[in-house]
């Protein structure tokens, strides 16, 4: 394995309880995590021994992960649309790499809130002069806007807040805010994702055209509950009930 410099690399050695001081295991800079207590995911990510009483302790990393508080945090609340003001709103929190552009942001708020028809334009408002940031389908792009996907996360700035409109007709207006605390993948969500993936959330999203089920015009009453009679019986308490 080739040197790694300033990083931390675990093996069995820590685990069997052997000194930290073998050729492999390197020391990085002093930083503050949470206490060492505090399990990581799945067992993966251990932490070095600290000194009694000091929480500071060394970045460890195992052989394939550095463990860095590298990636955004951000929430989006779903305020209005589809001509009503929602409350209490449905949000859900997002983790996402500075990597990421603001289009793969778009997709996954679209993902989250369950919008199954995707034929709309959306657009952000990034608000303070920094204009918008539309999809690239637009036939009249307003005057210094930007395509959504030639532009990074990283742009933002912590606790920066701005909107997120999906189909302008209805409406779909979410705010959305950048935490100023940067998160660990590996740590909150349990997997480096490739694109931005809500790792919490709550409430209840509606549907995009209001439907309350298949069928729905919006004129006719909702057929009568069949109370699970109607399923095939593929599931405990599915299906026909015999006496």
């Amino acid at each position: 394995m080739p040197d790694m410099p300033e990083r931390a690399v675990l093996d069995h050695r820590e685990v069997s309880g052997m000194p930290v001081g073998s050729p492999r295991v390197r020391q990085a800079q002093p930083r503050s995590v949470p206490p060492v207590g505090n399990p990581s995911v799945a067992g993966r990510v251990m932490a070095l021994p600290t000194t009694p009483g000091d929480r500071t302790l060394t970045t460890p990393i195992c052989e394939d992960h550095l463990v860095a508080r590298t990636w955004l945090s951000i929430r989006v609340d779903l305020v209005d649309g589809g001509g009503r003001t929602l409350w209490p709103r449905p949000g859900r929190v997002f983790a996402a790499a500075r990597s990421h552009s603001f289009a793969q942001l778009a997709t996954a708020i679209d993902d989250a809130f369950a919008r199954w028809d995707r034929a709309h334009l959306h657009m952000f408002d990034l608000g303070g002069g920094a204009g918008l940031l539309i999809d690239r389908y637009w036939d009249d792009p307003p005057d210094n806007s930007r395509v959504d996907d030639t532009v990074k996360l990283g742009t933002l700035t912590g606790g920066q807040q701005f909107v997120y409109v999906f189909d302008l007709g209805d409406d779909w207006a979410h705010l959305c805010t950048l935490s100023p605390e940067r998160i660990d993948p590996l740590h909150t969500v349990g997997i480096t994702p490739d694109r931005p993936m809500p790792y919490w959330g709550w409430g209840v999203i509606p549907d995009q055209y209001g439907r309350a089920w298949d069928g729905d015009d919006g004129e006719t009453r909702p057929p009568p509950d069949p109370q699970l009679a109607d399923l095939p019986a593929l599931h405990p308490g599915w299906g026909p009930r015999h006496r």
